[in-house]
């Protein structure tokens, strides 16, 4: 059983991301009050042991093969307390995961109008001025309270880690294709398990980058009277460091004079627990508070 969540390849081990923290944690979910860092530190250790313990000699690269899978299983976590969030609270919206824009483009969650629009924008700026639209697609996506539960009529609490669960959370978007109106979106979300100087750029970039597409799509259809689109950063830990280099301007409303300058990112959260999860959840899901 242990052998199923690793193999060896060309002499190094590979991990299977959502079997390995399955297998050793037996499914459970963690406690609400643990630390999701130290619960990691811990799965580490014990999937070390097994390794060693299965006639393994060279672990050299496990460590560097465990780091490569830390996100998916945060991701993981914080998408089943998401779900298990918008199954205790009737007015919450649902914030679901989205796979990397190579298999998927978020827009597509847009009616047809608004998702032909923005390949119209893609194709005008290539024509025009022979630059591309070059966007990627944020690791979660907050869909609005009254689509989600006119889609999703059959509801079931998540009280387990296993591949199974990982599967529909994962596929949950294909749900909200085409189904999106201006209004549906109520925002984004990236979830890092850490922020690296790297991602501190990356982040505040993709937001300003989501914004300035919302905005372009209110201009097309005269959209005067929308809220706009929220973007968050979340991680399991955050220094003063990182919140201000988060803290800038989405680039397209400095360029607008009639009104005021937006934040490319609404929020930053630490989530470094289910309760922690649970608290931001109630400020940035529920529909009284957005």
């Amino acid at each position: 059983m242990l052998m199923s969540f690793f193999k060896i390849e060309k002499g190094k081990i590979k991990l299977k991301s959502i079997d390995s923290i399955s297998i050793i944690l037996k499914e459970r979910l963690p406690i609400p009050s643990k630390s999701i860092s130290e619960l990691f530190n811990d799965v580490d250790i014990q999937i070390k042991l097994a390794i060693e313990e299965s006639g393994v000699t060279n672990t050299s690269g496990v460590q560097g093969a465990l780091n490569k899978i830390h996100g998916d299983w945060y991701e993981l976590i914080l998408a089943i307390s998401a779900w298990n969030f918008y199954l205790k609270n009737s007015d919450a919206h649902l914030m679901i995961q989205l796979p990397k824009i190579s298999s998927f483009d978020v827009s597509k969650l847009y009616e047809e109008k608004y998702y032909n629009m923005i390949i119209d924008l893609k194709g005008k700026l290539k024509k025009v001025s022979s630059v591309n639209l070059v966007t990627s697609n944020p690791d979660f996506v907050i869909i609005k309270n009254s689509l989600a539960r006119s889609v999703i009529t059959v509801i079931e609490g998540i009280d387990s880690i296993n591949i199974n669960h990982a599967s529909s959370l994962n596929n949950l978007y294909n749900s909200f294709i085409s189904l999106c109106g201006i209004e549906d979106i109520i925002g984004y979300a990236s979830v890092k398990l850490s922020l690296r100087p790297d991602r501190r750029l990356q982040i505040p970039h993709e937001g300003s980058l989501m914004k300035a597409i919302y905005a372009h799509l209110q201009t097309r259809d005269w959209e005067i009277n929308q809220p706009g689109i929220k973007y968050y950063a979340i991680s399991a830990s955050i220094g003063e460091a990182d919140r201000e280099a988060l803290r800038t301007v989405a680039t397209h409303s400095i360029a607008v004079v009639s009104s005021l300058p937006q934040a490319a990112v609404d929020g930053v959260f630490d989530i470094d627990s289910l309760e922690r999860a649970d608290e931001v959840f109630t400020e940035i899901l529920l529909s009284s508070n957005t």
